[in-house]
């Protein structure tokens, strides 16, 4: 199945365009999970199950894994084949925001796709199209490419100028005319410029993007569904990670973030 399929179709199904980020620091998990064998992954299957019917998608960031060595690693992978085997159809976004010649993506590539069957994988875009091939040519994967990014300094670079245009301008012009040809890429947009957003989402009814920036970062949630809506009022993915994950410490976070998805959930869908 291709990703732009496997993304309606769980967004239909859970009537959410929810995306919960799975950016689980060992040392901001509740503290009485800390001293379990796995306790990366024993917090992300608990999330997991109390989320499941409300999401269209989990986005681990491997940072939190790799900072704990071949451990974290392992709690990555367990965190995904656990649902790959409970809930398949939700979409696993691999936040890695990998990039470098093609052949080193073809490393990448396996690990992402192969290794932890990930349906999608952060990319940056400055290596260009043809060191990211490796990512492009998987027409049932999907290539999630920074454009607009939700950081404080992002402008350093994304606002300059060349020909009239901003380079993130740019970027976002290139993905969706040539490197878009498998209908397997996504574009990265903060919530956090609106306006920017609307302008890209005017390229392209079709495109989904990858939104964060709402919650923690203070993305305006009704400015960003007015601006990146499609036709058919889906076109986006709305990531919220500390939010949700963290909006309990005690032993009933399950159930507090599960309470902040479907609010935020509603919320959306109030919108759409």
């Amino acid at each position: 199945m291709q990703i732009i399929e496997k993304i309606n179709n769980i967004i239909k199904k859970n009537n959410s365009l929810v995306c919960v980020g799975l950016d689980s620091e060992l040392s901001k998990i509740p503290v009485h999970l800390q001293n379990e064998q796995y306790p990366q992954f024993t917090f992300n299957k608990a999330i997991i199950n109390a989320t499941h019917n409300l999401v269209c998608a989990y986005k681990p960031n491997t940072a939190f894994y790799e900072a704990q060595g071949d451990k974290g690693i392992l709690e990555l992978k367990m965190t995904c084949d656990y649902l790959k085997q409970n809930y398949p159809e939700i979409v696993i976004i691999l936040d890695a925001k990998r990039a470098d010649i093609g052949n080193t993506n073809n490393g990448y590539a396996t690990f992402a796709f192969n290794y932890l069957q990930a349906d999608a994988i952060t990319l940056h875009p400055y290596l260009g199209q043809k060191a990211l091939q490796p990512f492009l040519d998987n027409t049932e994967k999907g290539s999630i490419v920074l454009c607009r990014t939700s950081n404080p300094g992002s402008e350093e670079f994304q606002n300059l100028e060349t020909d009239g245009k901003k380079i993130f301008q740019l970027v976002a012009e290139k993905v969706i005319n040539e490197w878009n040809k498998n209908n397997n890429c996504l574009l990265v947009l903060g919530a956090t410029y609106p306006e920017e957003l609307k302008s890209i989402r005017s390229l392209s009814n079709k495109i989904f993007f990858l939104v964060p920036g709402i919650g923690a970062q203070g993305g305006d949630l009704e400015k960003t569904l007015k601006a990146g809506l499609n036709i058919e009022k889906s076109g986006l993915i709305i990531n919220s990670s500390r939010g949700i994950i963290f909006a309990d410490s005690t032993q009933n976070f399950a159930n507090i973030a599960k309470v902040e998805t479907e609010k935020l959930r509603n919320e959306i869908n109030k919108y759409r």
